[in-house]
């Protein structure tokens, strides 16, 4: 028997909301989180997906573990995006790429301005996570670390409201829907080509780039909306 709902078992939506508890705890930072067995049944799901998000936030520097007590919130309380409780409910990845090119390069160009170093050492550890992982092996922890990623360069910017906008489109393009279609988008080559681009990425962020940052940026989103476009275009396979 599953430990969790069939709709539920996504690592990304459970950082989301272990973000939200994250924030709700703010107040309380001497006061452990619940445990991982815990958080699971909170969120609905599995525990390896709690294992997951938890590692996102402990490198993020958002929590701080210690064994035989706990996790707690710390060393530093995190940004707080606005939210936008309004989202479109219908929408498509076209339409998320379209939004992601006209508001990622626009962070990229200021995080090149605002990021301050450990910002960017955090985008760098970001980085060599992402790149450990095989994609083909375990397509939704590559993505998490990729979303991860991508929104520390977001609050980087030091723009709550852009932020919140990162976020709220993030949650859209996250949609479990469309995960088969971000699967067949997911090539070898093209892992191989955005791996380039987010070293670009960091490498004019911590040169202080702005106008090279956002270059990259809008590059390897082009890039990636290109895959999305060849995926949904592509012919589907008849079931026997």
């Amino acid at each position: 028997m599953s430990d969790a709902p069939d709709n539920a078992r996504n690592s990304s939506s459970a950082l989301e909301q272990l973000r939200q508890l994250i924030a709700q705890h703010e107040q309380q930072p001497d006061r452990a989180l619940p445990t991982e067995r815990e958080l699971a049944e909170r969120v609905g799901v599995g525990r390896r997906e709690i294992r997951r998000a938890l590692d996102v936030l402990e490198e993020e520097g958002r929590i701080w573990r210690k064994q035989g007590k706990g996790t707690f919130v710390g060393p530093a309380a995190p940004v707080q995006p606005l939210m936008l409780h309004a989202l479109p409910q219908q929408s498509n990845l076209l339409e998320v790429m379209e939004a992601r090119l006209q508001l990622e390069p626009g962070l990229a160009q200021l995080a090149a301005l605002r990021a301050s170093k450990e910002q960017i050492a955090l985008m760098q550890r970001l980085l060599e996570r992402m790149q450990g992982i095989s994609a083909a092996e375990d397509g939704d922890q590559h993505e998490l670390w990729d979303s991860a990623f991508h929104r520390a360069i977001a609050e980087a910017a030091g723009n709550r409201l852009m932020l919140g906008l990162f976020d709220a489109v993030d949650a859209v393009r996250r949609d479990p829907a469309w995960q088969h279609l971000r699967d067949e988008a997911r090539t070898p080559a093209r892992l191989n080509a955005y791996d380039h681009h987010h070293q670009r990425l960091v490498q004019h962020i911590a040169q202080r780039q702005p106008e090279q940052a956002a270059a990259a940026m809008r590059e390897h989103l082009t890039a990636l909306q290109q895959a999305m476009t060849e995926a949904l275009h592509s012919p589907k396979e008849e079931s026997p």
